[in-house]
This record gives C-alpha cells, sequence and structure tokens, in this order.
C-alpha cells in the first residue's frame, strides 16, 4: 500500500461524502469501526493503520466518514436517523465506485450500523463480519449482552468524562494493549472528532437502539468474532448476535481488547480472509428487512355514503394521486391498494413517517382524515408482494389507530433514535392475529 490514501467525495445532492478506498483485492470491503475514529485519523494511530493496511492486501477497502463526523457533511437536524443516513451514504459511495455487492466490516459501534444495511440491502452485501459489537448495549432481563462501564463509573459518568484524563483511564482499561504514547493519541483524535456534547448525544443514541427484534432478518453469511475476554463488551454479546442470525459462525479469539484494530489482531485477520475470499456468492433473498405502512380514510363508508358514487370516485382519485406522490418522494415502494387503503413497504422507517405524516397533512386539505400505521420488521418476498407476520403486524397498529393518528410499533420507535421525531406512549395493546401484546406509540412531531 504506501502512504495515506486519497480522501474522496461522493455527492448526494448537496451532501459531500468522505471516503477512501485501497487496495485491489477481489472483493469489496466496506470497514466501519467507531465512529471516534475518522478515516483520515484512522492511519494516524499505528495499529490501525497495520489492521486496515492487511484488510486492504486481500479486498479493495472502502471506509467513508458519517453524517457529521470527519469530513462528511451533516444531515439536517429531524430529516433521517442516523442509522438511515449511513446506510443512504454507503449506497452513495457504493454506486460512486461501481460496486454492486460489498462485504461488511463492522466493529463495536460500526457493527449497529452494519446488521441494519446486511437486513435491509441484501442485495448490496455479499458478507457481514461483526467484532466486538452487540444488538443492544442495555441491560435487559434474560439478555447477557450490553456495556459494562469501567471500574468507578456507570454508563453516564464514563461519557461525561469525555476528553479528560479520567476518561483516557477508562479507554486504558478498554485498550490494555495500546502502550501510553497510543493512548495520548487516540484521546486528541477523539476529541478532535467530537465535542463533549456531541458524544454524549451520539452515545445516548447508540445505547437506544435494539436492535435483537431484527436479527433473524439478516440473510447473508455473517461471521462474529469477539475476544474472550473484552471486559467493556463481554463475549456473550458476541455470542448473542451469532445464535440470533440464521448460520452466523462465531469465533472467540484470544485478547482483552475492545477492539480489533488494538492488540494481536492478526488471528481475527486470518479469519477475516479466509471468511471472504473463500465464500460463495449469497443467493438472491427471499426475506428482507423492511418498513410497511398501512394508510385508510376515516369514516369512509358514512363519506361514500354523503357524497355520492360520482363525488366519491372523484375525491378518491384526488387521494390516490397525493398518496402516490408523497411514496415517490419519501422511495416507498406500493405494493396494494384496495378502496381508500394504501400498503407500501421502505427501506427506512423514518422514511416511512415522514411518508405518513405527508400523506395525512395533505390529504387534510382535500378534507380528508387518514389513519396510518407502521411497523418493521422481516417481510417475505413474494415477487411483486410481500408477506409475513410483519406485514399482518403493521396492518393490525393501522386498525388501532384514531383519525389523523400515525400510530407505530416500539421496533420502529428504536430504529429511529437520533432522527428528531417524538412518540407518545399509547401504552400496551393486542393485536388480532399477532401473538403477544405490543406497546405502540402516536407520532407527535
Amino acid at each position: 500500500m504506501g502512504g495515506i490514501p486519497q480522501t474522496r467525495f461522493a455527492r448526494s445532492g448537496e451532501h459531500r461524502i468522505a471516503y477512501q478506498v485501497v487496495g485491489d483485492g477481489p472483493v469489496d470491503l466496506v470497514c466501519r469501526g467507531s465512529w471516534l475514529l475518522p478515516v483520515d485519523a484512522a492511519w494516524d494511530l499505528e495499529p490501525s493503520a497495520v489492521f486496515r493496511g492487511r484488510l486492504a492486501s486481500f479486498s479493495r477497502l472502502i471506509m467513508f466518514d458519517r453524517p457529521g463526523a470527519g469530513a462528511t457533511d451533516s444531515v439536517p437536524p429531524g430529516t433521517v436517523s442516523a442509522v438511515e443516513a449511513w446506510s443512504d451514504d454507503l449506497l452513495v459511495v457504493l454506486d460512486e465506485i461501481g460496486s454492486v455487492r460489498a462485504a461488511l466490516l463492522g466493529m463495536l459501534d460500526g457493527g449497529l450500523f452494519a446488521i441494519v444495511f446486511a437486513a435491509t440491502h441484501p442485495e448490496r452485501t455479499s458478507a457481514l463480519v461483526l467484532s466486538d459489537t452487540t444488538a443492544y448495549a442495555g441491560p435487559a432481563a434474560g439478555y447477557p449482552g450490553g456495556i459494562t462501564a469501567p471500574p468507578g463509573h456507570d454508563a453516564r459518568s464514563f461519557w461525561e468524562s469525555w476528553g479528560s484524563e479520567e476518561f483516557t483511564t477508562a479507554r486504558r482499561w478498554m485498550y490494555p494493549s495500546l502502550s501510553e504514547g497510543e493512548l495520548r493519541a487516540l484521546a486528541r483524535i477523539e476529541r478532535l472528532a467530537a465535542s463533549p456534547a456531541a458524544a454524549a448525544a451520539m452515545v445516548q443514541m447508540l445505547t437506544s437502539i435494539d436492535l435483537r427484534p431484527i436479527l433473524s432478518a439478516i440473510r447473508v453469511p455473517t461471521l462474529v468474532l469477539h475476544r474472550r475476554d473484552d471486559r467493556f463488551l463481554p463475549i456473550g454479546n458476541g455470542r448473542y448476535l451469532a445464535e440470533h442470525i440464521g448460520g452466523a459462525r462465531f469465533v472467540p479469539l484470544k485478547g482483552a481488547d475492545s477492539s480489533l484494530t488494538v492488540g494481536d489482531s492478526a488471528e481475527a485477520l486470518d479469519e477475516i480472509q479466509e471468511f471472504l475470499t473463500g465464500v460463495r456468492p449469497a443467493p438472491e433473498p427471499d426475506r428482507v428487512l423492511a418498513t410497511v405502512l398501512f394508510t385508510d380514510i376515516a369514516g369512509s363508508t358514512e363519506l361514500a355514503v354523503r357524497l355520492g358514487d360520482k363525488r366519491w370516485h372523484a375525491l378518491l382519485d384526488q387521494h390516490h394521486r397525493v398518496v402516490r406522490e408523497q411514496l415517490a418522494r419519501f422511495r416507498g415502494r406500493e405494493i396494494d391498494t384496495a378502496g381508500d387503503g394504501f400498503f407500501a413497504t421502505f427501506d427506512g422507517p423514518a422514511r416511512a413517517i415522514r411518508c405518513a405524516m405527508a400523506i395525512r397533512d395533505g390529504l387534510g386539505g382535500l378534507g380528508l382524515s387518514v389513519r396510518a400505521g407502521l411497523h418493521t420488521g422481516e417481510v417475505e418476498l413474494m415477487g411483486e408482494k410481500v408477506g409475513g407476520i410483519a406485514v399482518h403486524t403493521g396492518a393490525r397498529v393501522s386498525t388501532q389507530a384514531g383519525p389523523g393518528e400515525v400510530l407505530v410499533s416500539r421496533t420502529v420507535v428504536d430504529l429511529v433514535a437520533g432522527s428528531g421525531i417524538t412518540f407518545e406512549d399509547r401504552g400496551e395493546r393486542e393485536l388480532k392475529g399477532v401473538p403477544g401484546s405490543w406497546r405502540l406509540f402516536a407520532v407527535t412531531g
């Protein structure tokens, strides 16, 4: 390789995305580690540079800064969630460099974004490698994973010490293999990457995401690596991921550092190289992660009787036009329509919510009161149609919505953390034909 690779920019409208490509191996590999390490700075820390150089020896290595970090532009506040923004930027970068399909290497919090992208875009994902990451950072009953704060800290006080000597001491606990000089270099890079307030906001968002319900939606070859003695993210996190992703292979690694880029990485790199260069092409997906949206007009029967057939059908034509305009605007895919009801799918829950709100507001101008229900889950692809329990759940959520209300499941709320969308808890509901009780939330702004 030789030297630091050139940083280039891909454009999505006015939004510029900083990325680097290095190596010319047979596999396209997207490497995403911690959001604290911009792509330019990653080469300033020797262990990180060595690790990435080895990856580039057997792949075309692709790295890019997340929105608002490093040299990548921020997205306007309250437009899409961090997960969606990362996925959108990755699609732009892949298209920019002519990559049809790439493997994803997600480390630490980068694994959260890789999980969602692999489940949502299996047609663009050849394989998934997760290391020292978790599906959910918080404690939960019956869940063996989550973050363990360093001695003398709880999760909150740990991040509140951001940028200080105290924080560096905690990093020493997380990365025992780093020298004092490397720890100081890492601390400087992290202070340049984010202010204390920005770090706190990002950590709050990341630790609120619960991806456990969507692990079963991953349908690409998956390798899970985890250090046996990782104290920050105990090995139970990695074991849980492997047990809940179909066909995943789990490899425990020696060491205690909370990142593959630190310490002895040879074992991990050997596993990754063998897994990626020997993998067969993934079959075309028959199940993907999607957000389903159902809408219908409240009181439509009474309104049709009052207007008469001719005026009602004219109003329905206007209704359909407004709905389809908003679906096109927010990248929704119309699956079915019957009477005054629409069923559509989206590859991002924040876009689905904003589409539902735009439909509601647009039809309000026609004197129509629309209700909408959304759920994110695994759907089965059946030609141009989709099916599965996630579809039934979304349909049942919509029946619980009142006139003018956009109602969503808890899974949707978790996945749009950081998007600026706000909700009001509507409590537990029984959904007809769907097992268990479901906590629903109304979109408030």
